[in-house]
């Protein structure tokens, strides 16, 4: 690694670092905005014991003193106790919905990957032809379509009417449904994204030249045109990564899959401040760490990209 990539990966992380940071702060004052408070509204909780709820975690500090701290504790990876969800911490519950959360996302991205360049490189292959306007017509529906209509049409048709799986998420096969969810967008949009860039790449000079010489269609296409025109698609499948986990909060909603979804829609509807702020960061973190990756990526597989 030259002397020039190393300072480019230095300058990312540390404009990575910053970003976390502005999420971080902009994050505390919203939540701290909020009018009301984590503890209104409780039943059976009166002024003196909400002073004391507020004193035990340091809520009754001013807001300068309580974002610093923050700041403390987050360096030791530590997002403190839950307000709500008495006894457990946000780490705990956060990890614990991850599991879930990261399960269903890694599964999805590999199948829209996979599906993905496969309908890309026969579209374009097929170019104009019957094959190449079925795929088209398909992936402009699922990029048009929302996840929360996709998702509640499978539901539908596949757990209510016919039973094949079950509707809530944490069963045994649960996940199927979900993870098809999260995977038709970004299958369709990775299928035109391929089909774009193949065809750009099957019209180069040097794929005119390969079949002068008289070089195989096979090795012309998997040797040439399809690993050239896979450079796009490698750049978009650490964002689309970060977009599938991060993204499936509805979708988690819609299926009852015990994920990190819905521990960040209770923490909000709950006003539970640091599992809202420790959720929000380590989404943002994993967005911000998977477009670094893919930006290191992009210049590994095509050395001939300027970093600035």
């Amino acid at each position: 690694m030259n002397t020039k990539t190393l300072m480019y990966i230095l300058k990312r992380i540390l404009l990575a670092v910053v970003t976390v940071w502005v999420v971080i702060t902009v994050t505390f004052f919203v939540m701290h905005a909020v009018p009301g408070g984590p503890f209104v509204g409780e039943k059976a909780v009166t002024e003196a014991v909400m002073k004391a709820m507020e004193a035990k975690y340091g809520l009754d500090k001013p807001l300068s003193a309580q974002y610093l701290t923050y700041l403390k504790d987050i360096t030791k990876f530590d997002f403190g106790p839950s307000l709500k969800q008495r006894g457990r911490t946000v780490n705990n519950i956060i990890f614990d919905g991850m599991k879930t959360s990261v399960k269903l996302g890694v599964l999805a991205a590999l199948i829209a990957l996979a599906f993905g360049v496969v309908f890309g490189a026969i579209a374009a292959l097929r170019r104009n032809k019957l094959v190449d306007r079925i795929i088209m017509i398909i992936t402009t529906a699922f990029v048009s379509m929302p996840s929360f209509i996709m998702g509640t049409l499978l539901l539908l048709v596949f757990s209510s009417k016919l039973g094949i799986f079950p509707a809530n998420g944490a069963e045994k096969n649960g996940l199927v449904l979900p993870v098809i969810t999260l995977s038709l967008y970004p299958m369709a949009y990775i299928t035109r994204l391929t089909r774009s860039s193949m065809l750009e790449v099957l019209g180069q000079d040097y794929i005119r030249t390969a079949k002068a010489k008289g070089v195989s269609g096979v090795k012309i296409i998997f040797g040439h045109a399809l690993k050239n025109s896979l450079i796009p698609v490698i750049t978009y499948f650490g964002p689309m990564l970060a977009y599938i986990v991060t993204g499936s909060l509805v979708v988690e909603q819609i299926f009852a899959v015990p994920g990190i979804g819905r521990a960040f829609v209770n923490s909000i509807t709950g006003r539970d401040y640091p599992l809202v702020m420790g959720t929000t960061i380590v989404l943002a973190t994993l967005i911000v760490i998977m477009n670094l990756v893919g930006d290191v990526m992009y210049k590994i597989v095509d050395p001939r990209i300027t970093l600035d």
